[in-house]
């Protein structure tokens, strides 16, 4: 009897344990593939977004690879790089060279150029937007500032490590969260259970590309620095080129030619200067001549007179 008993209790111990082994692997599917009783058989019913499951499949899987690489990120920290140079030179297409020349050794590159020149054609400024590995970022700051004469220099450093393990660990949640509605796309045996979870996975796979994203977005700004350069040429370099070109024939005649000019504005100068007070002078000025002319001849006139009488 009491071997009887002891049976019966080690069988319904494995029976026990048979249950629990098969119910806690099918947890995580069997929450997202609800079958609807009542509909039909074979009826599927949609997970909702961001539901209970999501959250335990989150925890598992953070506490399994997305926990290891949270670590590695850690142990490698997230930097969003940024630098400003502005440089003065005298020559500012050589400067240019010499950018492009640093660029070319540290493998970088230059996403954005814009340059004005004067009326020779000759470089007058010019400004640059350069990607460089961010492990480079402080030797070539401080390589360009050799490059000419510094006018100003800033630079800015943002961790983004958590932002970038966060990000990490979402994707991972929502690429689980996409294969299991998919799993239910290839259950569905009616029209309307097909609907609606294509309807649930497009939402679902919109999110995973955004978060991919800004994963993609992360990891391009934490693996090159941006490092705008200003490069101005110098208010005497400009003087000097302009001494320098007026050499030969064209030369000869463009410096006649503006001391022609020269002589025409100084000359119109003057008589722009004068010229009031030539104005305020004939007004005032005639009236009093004619007057005194006239008071001149007034005495003239009764001598005349009595001479002619006295004869």
């Amino acid at each position: 009897m009491n071997r009887s008993r002891l049976l019966a209790a080690g069988a319904a111990a494995a029976l026990l344990s048979l249950t629990a082994c098969s119910g806690g692997s099918d947890d995580g599917a069997s929450a997202d593939t609800q079958l609807v009783e009542g509909g039909g058989a074979g009826d599927v019913a949609v997970p909702e977004a961001a539901s209970a499951p999501d959250a335990d499949g989150a925890a598992k899987d953070a506490s399994g690879g997305t926990a290891r690489n949270a670590a590695d990120l850690v142990e490698q920290q997230a930097v969003i790089k940024n630098g400003a140079v502005s440089l003065r030179s005298d020559d500012v297409g050589k400067t240019r060279f010499d950018v492009q020349a640093l660029l070319d050794e540290h493998n970088g590159q230059v996403s954005d150029d814009n340059t004005e020149t004067d009326q020779t054609g000759e470089a007058l400024r010019s400004r640059m937007v350069l990607r460089v590995p961010s492990e480079d970022f402080d030797d070539v700051m401080s390589d360009l500032a050799d490059l000419g004469q510094l006018a100003s220099r800033t630079s800015s450093a943002e961790d983004v490590t958590t932002q970038l393990i966060d990000v990490d660990a979402q994707i991972k949640v929502q690429e689980a969260s996409v294969q299991r509605v998919r799993q239910l796309l290839t259950r569905a045996q009616s029209i309307r259970d097909i609907m609606a979870i294509e309807s649930e996975l497009a939402n679902r796979q919109a999110q995973l590309d955004s978060l991919s994203q800004q994963q993609a977005y992360l990891e391009n700004q934490t693996s090159l620095a941006t490092i705008q350069v200003s490069i101005e040429r110098q208010p005497d370099a400009v003087v000097e080129k302009e001494k320098d070109d007026r050499t030969g024939f064209l030369g000869g005649l463009g410096a006649g030619w503006d001391g022609l000019r020269a002589t025409v504005v100084a000359v119109l100068t003057v008589v722009g200067a004068v010229l009031p007070f030539a104005v305020v002078a004939l007004l005032v000025g005639v009236p009093v001549w004619l007057l005194v002319r006239r008071l001149r001849r007034s005495p003239l006139a009764p001598q005349s007179d009595a001479s002619q009488a006295s004869t």
